[in-house]
């Protein structure tokens, strides 16, 4: 027990002097939040890195985590279709937590990654902590995802092609 709650208190400790509230404020999802509010979930984040060409997320497959790109470049693809670019302060991965559906694309590191992630778990444990904070992160979820399907909406209603 003790040995895993020096290796968990080892990874808060990486976390929290590698991402301060600050970083986390460029993302929408901690938009109107206060340093002392991200300084409460920082802990609960966890810190993941990977190689190029590693696939972060497989299409089709199940996928419970919200990733910001701390650093590195990734794409994201639907079969042999490459559908978008992300970098550092792009986040990914948050349709399969909100719908907990199976990944609709695949994910690729382009470039050595270093994300943050939230899992459906660590939401869980936001809202079992502090009600304000998982409805800033759910509203702020909602507003992202409503931007981006407008960004879509404009696309399409801009192609030559519409279905």
């Amino acid at each position: 027990m003790f040995e895993c709650l020096a290796k968990r208190l080892f990874v808060c400790y990486h976390l929290i002097t590698m991402v301060q509230a600050e970083t986390l404020q460029k993302y929408a999802l901690f938009g109107g939040m206060l340093d002392e509010q991200i300084d409460k979930i920082i802990p609960l984040m966890k810190h993941e890195s990977f190689a190029p060409d590693d696939i972060i997320i497989t299409e089709g497959k199940p996928n419970d985590k919200i990733y910001f790109l701390i650093e590195g470049q990734i794409e994201v693809k639907k079969g042999e279709v490459v559908l978008s670019h992300f970098g550092e302060g792009d986040v990914f991965g948050e349709m399969e937590v909100l719908d907990v559906m199976p990944a609709i694309a695949s994910i690729r590191a382009v470039t050595q990654v270093r994300a943050i992630t939230i899992s459906n778990q660590t939401l869980r444990e936001i809202y079992k902590i502090d009600v304000k904070i998982f409805s800033l992160i759910i509203m702020n979820l909602a507003r992202d995802l409503s931007r981006r399907l407008r960004r879509m909406d404009e696309r399409m209603a801009e192609s030559p092609i519409l279905i």
